[in-house]
């Protein structure tokens, strides 16, 4: 890797923005002043070496999960590792839980050692969170039809610490036809990597208005080989829809039943599937004392 990784703060002087190659991440932490410096002074040092870590395992990073875990040497990676193996029943990778792990690898070097009532590290929608007790964050969920207006309560009494969404229409490929799949996980690889596998079963196989594309034909390089994924999706009437949705949430009762997972909101063409009861609040609903901060998921 030649190019450096970047730090700035954001205009509203709260946010800081890391990047480096394709990682790209919204990190705010509510502390006072000089806490919350010292936590991005962490941040920025973790972040520095996440890529080049990752780019010296991707061969294998790239290759089929199985049940029994690989020792990887990178923090990260092993994330990405411990996230996948569980699902290893389906066809995943590694690369499913990327974004999540750096979300967690990172915040958890925010937090450490510091006084933070809340935090969180936004990596392209795969979000992992920190909450001190009696706090909340407020996450906006795309895919509901309503904008960003949607949202997700997660409290500190809550046994949820990661939030990711996948879908075909989203930055990563799916062998579904999902607009969007949130779930809420333990952390946000795990979140990350069981969202991609809910989203993928959304699906109507063989139908005729789904355009399907192998995926080395969009990205060389992905993970996903000469597996088709999904590049278009027409009109599909209410029944399809219905039985699209109706697939993919019969996959994630599995995996809450299994304890991968706590809650997941599925969404197809205005059809709407919840899982473990996450409940989808207007933001018109949400008092404006609440201690939550908004992040879109």
């Amino acid at each position: 890797m030649t190019a450096q990784a970047q730090a700035r703060l954001l205009a509203d002087g709260r946010r800081l923005h890391l990047h480096h190659g394709p990682i790209d991440l919204i990190v705010e932490a509510f502390a006072e002043t000089a806490e919350r410096a010292a936590a991005y002074r962490r941040i920025t040092a973790r972040f520095a070496t996440v890529l080049e870590e990752l780019v010296a395992e991707l061969t294998e990073l790239r290759r089929l999960a199985t049940a029994t875990p690989r020792a990887f040497d990178g923090p990260a990676a092993r994330r990405m590792e411990q996230a996948v193996c569980p699902l290893s029943t389906d066809f995943i990778t590694p690369m499913a839980a990327v974004a999540g792990a750096v979300a967690d690898e990172t915040l958890a070097a925010l937090v450490a050692g510091g006084d933070i009532a809340r935090a969180y590290v936004n990596d392209g929608g795969d979000i992992a969170i920190h909450l001190a007790p009696g706090q909340s964050i407020r996450a906006a969920v795309a895919g509901t039809g309503n904008g960003f207006a949607d949202r997700l309560v997660v409290h500190a009494a809550d046994p949820v610490r990661g939030i990711a969404t996948s879908g075909w229409r989203g930055r990563s490929h799916s062998f579904g036809i999902a607009d969007a799949v949130t779930v809420l996980a333990r952390t946000a690889a795990e979140a990350d990597a069981a969202a991609t596998i809910v989203a993928n079963a959304v699906d109507l196989p063989g139908h005729a208005a789904v355009t399907r594309v192998p995926a080395c034909s969009l990205s060389p390089d992905s993970d996903l080989g000469d597996r088709l994924v999904t590049y278009r999706v027409g009109a599909l009437s209410r029944a399809e829809i219905a039985e699209a949705l109706d697939r993919g949430l019969a996959v994630a009762e599995r995996l809450r039943r299994a304890g991968l997972i706590e809650a997941a909101a599925l969404f197809l063409g205005g059809g709407v599937r919840l899982c473990g009861g996450p409940r989808l609040v207007p933001a018109t609903d949400i008092a404006e004392t609440s201690k939550g901060v908004t992040v879109h998921a």
